[in-house]
């Protein structure tokens, strides 16, 4: 029986990329971005954009698990793919952020967040058994990528979302659900330790090439943003919970390090950006990962403004509201190269032009 799905439809929902929901990530985070530098009407406009891309995502991604099972299985035992699929956790994450900072829809975002929450469950303990158990493992340098903090963007985006919603939950359940979203801070925090010195490792004592160099590595940095925006999330729910209270200078201390450690990574990154693109002349060309660049971008301007009201900084906004812009520039830098992907091709005429006839033209005549 002909497959009813035209064959370049297939084709691209077969080999829908495992990171695809970054778009949604980074169109969401940016909207929270340019509403707090103070776009409002921008920042509600990019939200929808978002909320509609996820939907439009998620039936793709239905349909590839249902048609092409085979397909998802390969990314989902992958090292160097897998992680990706955490994306879809951060994605639901920074949507029910918009809906509670944006919308004021606690319901909704607290809806987001249960649908995180199992997300992050479900993946954290198919995926990561799985990688672990494979008899056959890449070596480092092909199976290890920025792409693995991803585990610590999707934690780190149920905490977020968590200090949101709980404090709208009964009484008897704001205590508990605090202490739990702090036992997500504290574990992303723990899985970037893991994970960044590994990657550290590969970037500096194994060769790494301009291909190797790909935008995700850009999550180094936006991990450390996102963590900071939990540490600052907790800190302002402070007045909901004695435990969290007692913990206050911890959780200080350790967000302002984060904060710190995101700043650190971000001159390096546009240096070894300049290095691949402008010495090493590597095309400038789009492809979905670059999502990934732009996320961190908006997670670090939004971060910064957080940081700076919860925790009395004011010297801290020129630079939060300076990469918002920066994010949103790179948002639609990135959105253009996005629909000259999606834009149809000149179609090649389906029938073969006709034939000139060639008139042989008679001889001049004699003089």
């Amino acid at each position: 029986m002909p497959d009813p799905i035209h064959p370049m439809a297939a084709r691209s929902v077969r080999d829908l990329p495992a990171n695809i929901f970054a778009v949604v990530m980074a169109t969401g985070i940016v909207a929270l971005a340019v509403n707090a530098a103070g776009w409002p009407t921008g920042g509600h406009l990019l939200f929808w954009v978002g909320v509609a891309t996820y939907a439009v995502l998620w039936i793709l991604t239905i349909t590839r698990c249902i048609r092409y099972g085979s397909a998802v299985y390969t990314d989902f035992t992958s090292h160097a793919r897998a992680p990706a699929f955490f994306t879809i956790v951060a994605a639901t994450g920074v949507l029910g952020n918009g809906c509670v900072l944006l919308l004021n829809s606690p319901g909704s975002g607290l809806a987001l967040w249960v649908t995180a929450l199992m997300l992050w469950a479900g993946l954290s303990y198919t995926i990561l058994p799985g990688l672990i158990e494979a008899t056959e493992k890449p070596e480092l340098e092909k199976g290890l990528s920025g792409v693995w903090l991803l585990t610590v963007v999707a934690t780190q985006s149920v905490c977020v979302l968590g200090c949101l919603v709980i404090p709208h939950l009964p009484d008897d359940a704001i205590e508990p659900g605090l202490f739990t979203v702090l036992c997500f801070w504290l574990v992303g925090g723990m899985l970037y330790l893991w994970l960044i010195a590994l990657i550290f490792y590969r970037m500096m004592f194994l060769p790494l090439t301009p291909t190797d160099l790909t935008p995700p590595y850009w999550i180094n940095m936006g991990a450390m943003a996102i963590s900071t925006l939990g540490g600052v999330t907790l800190v302002s729910a402070v007045r909901e919970s004695e435990s969290l209270a007692e913990l206050v200078p911890f959780l200080k201390g350790l967000t302002l390090m984060f904060w710190a450690t995101a700043t650190w990574w971000l001159p390096l990154l546009l240096m070894l950006g300049i290095w691949r693109h402008g010495v090493k002349r590597y095309p400038l060309v789009y492809d979905h990962s670059y999502w990934g660049a732009v996320f961190p971008l908006g997670m670090y301007a939004t971060c910064t403004l957080r940081l700076a009201r919860e925790f009395g900084l004011p010297f801290l906004t020129p630079i939060g509201k300076t990469f918002a812009w920066v994010a949103l520039a790179a948002w639609a830098a990135t959105a253009v190269g996005l629909a000259r992907r999606l834009a149809p091709q000149n179609a090649s005429p389906t029938t073969p032009p006709r034939a000139t006839a060639r008139v042989r033209m008679p001889d001049p005549p004699p003089n």
